[in-house]
């Protein structure tokens, strides 16, 4: 089905909640990634939040807390280490805490340097191939029984237009983004009528990021949207109403002129001021604490509520 603006604007100025919704978000340590995190826990949700950064992922944890969102689950890991043992313990950590996920967004990638084909450093092409597509099957594969438990299970990709339109010199970056896209698209026809767990991938778009400043190093950051501003298309993929749009990309600057949020933020301050504010604001009652821990890459589980491991 053709992706209506229209629709989506509505479903996202109806402001959805996920309360009482357990969501995975990979990369959850810095940028989109984390801006996520905290935003669905602002709506309700009970995260998930793996990253390599644990130090972030305390701040990120913290944060939560201190505005009264549901107790997450913070799981550092290193994706270059991935594998199916490792996310098939995650996933029976996930079952035993929740029984079910109901939604998983894959926004961790490395982007490994933009180089040639021919000069491409190896090391670098596997290490982007590892991180930015066997992990992301992996982890799918894992936790898609998990998916399968929920009335309306939902996959969001992070994606880039350079996975779907050809530029030179983008490397193992695009071929991994090229390969997400496919993965994707496979994975919801095989779906489609086998399963009510629902597949999408996002392009945010130039954002202020980390990961931009690296792909660009002379690009005006001032001239990007924040990673808060982009978030709209990713929470829509997270929504029931999202369903009927299986295997749809979901182009968050269409999305953010749609909602005139970007370019209009640009000129008008109040504009980036609300969403920054909205972003913040955490409506949701705490919740009674459970401890547990997890441990990445073993996911060794001792009860412990210390941060040498994670206590959530």
């Amino acid at each position: 089905m053709t992706l209506s603006l229209d629709q989506i604007v509505s479903v996202i100025q109806a402001s959805p909640r996920f309360d009482d919704k357990v969501i995975a978000v990979t990369g959850a340590s810095k940028g989109i990634g984390r801006a996520l995190a905290l935003a669905l826990a602002s709506r309700g949700a009970t995260v998930v939040a793996l990253g390599r950064d644990l130090s972030a992922l305390e701040s990120l944890y913290d944060t939560i807390i201190a505005h009264h969102g549901p107790t997450p689950v913070i799981v550092p890991c290193d994706f270059k280490t991935l594998d199916h043992n490792v996310a098939t313990e995650l996933a029976e950590h996930i079952e035993n805490e929740f029984g079910r996920l109901d939604g998983l967004v894959h926004m961790g990638a490395v982007l490994g340097g933009r180089e040639p084909i021919q000069s491409h450093r190896p090391e670098h092409w596997a290490n982007v191939m590892q991180v930015n597509l066997n992990a992301v099957f992996y982890l799918t594969q894992a936790l898609l029984p998990l998916l399968d438990q929920s009335a309306a299970g939902r996959i969001v990709m992070a994606t880039s237009s350079v996975g779907y339109e050809v530029n030179p010199y983008w490397g193992a970056y695009a071929v991994s983004k090229a390969g997400l896209e496919m993965f994707t698209g496979m994975l919801a026809q095989e779906l489609e009528n086998t399963s009510q767990t629902r597949v999408f991938t996002v392009n945010p778009g130039g954002t202020r990021t980390a990961m931009r400043a690296e792909a660009k190093p002379g690009e005006n950051p001032n001239t990007l949207p924040g990673p808060e501003l982009v978030l709209d298309a990713f929470i829509f993929g997270l929504t029931e109403a999202a369903g009927r749009y299986n295997g749809e990309r979901i182009n968050a600057r269409d999305l953010m002129a749609a909602l005139k949020i970007w370019p209009a933020a640009e000129s008008n301050p109040s504009l980036l001021g609300d969403a920054l504010a909205i972003f913040v604001l955490f409506r949701v009652q705490m919740r009674p604490s459970r401890v547990r821990a997890y441990v990445m890459p073993t996911l060794q589980f001792d009860g412990s509520a210390t941060f040498s491991t994670i206590g959530v």
